[in-house]
């Protein structure tokens, strides 16, 4: 069970951590000091290569979930908090899948073909959507951690 959960927290770690450190420390930035044919090739090298870490994040963070909840005796086992923390969880995961196969992609096509504007709305769209799987990482760490309080 230790591993497990270490690497759920690891997984939570790197994801939220990740999104938190885009969203109010590189996108201010570079939203003030690059025009767009330098700042969105910038966003869509970092999302690449972040993206990736998304996904071994979300593998372990099913995995080691899923293995926790087996351990524990199952769903019908389980506290008020880890079914609200699972399901937040999976609207997170839903969204970040919806992020990378759309927007994301438009994102990287827009770039690639020099259409600054169209990639800046792209951009717009994910910085919309981080912003709420952000709020919702916050909000299923508070649940995981202090959930029990509920119970």
């Amino acid at each position: 069970m230790d591993i497990a959960r270490f690497v759920h927290v690891l997984g939570a770690l790197i994801w939220v951590g990740g999104m938190f450190f885009a969203y109010v420390a590189l996108r201010p930035a570079a939203a003030s000091l690059l025009e767009p044919p330098q700042r969105l090739p910038l966003w869509q090298e970092t999302f690449r290569r972040f993206f990736l870490w998304v996904w071994v994040s979300v593998a372990g963070l099913l995995a080691s979930g899923l293995w926790m909840i087996a351990l524990l005796g199952g769903f019908a086992a389980l506290a008020l908090h880890v079914h609200l923390m699972f399901g937040l969880g999976i609207v997170m995961m839903l969204i970040f899948g919806h992020v990378y196969f759309s927007p994301y992609r438009r994102l990287t096509r827009f770039v690639e073909q020099k259409d600054w504007k169209a990639a800046g709305a792209a951009l717009g769209q994910i910085r919309k959507l981080v912003a709420l799987n952000l709020t919702l990482g916050i909000l299923t760490v508070a649940v995981g951690t202090a959930g029990r309080l509920l119970s």
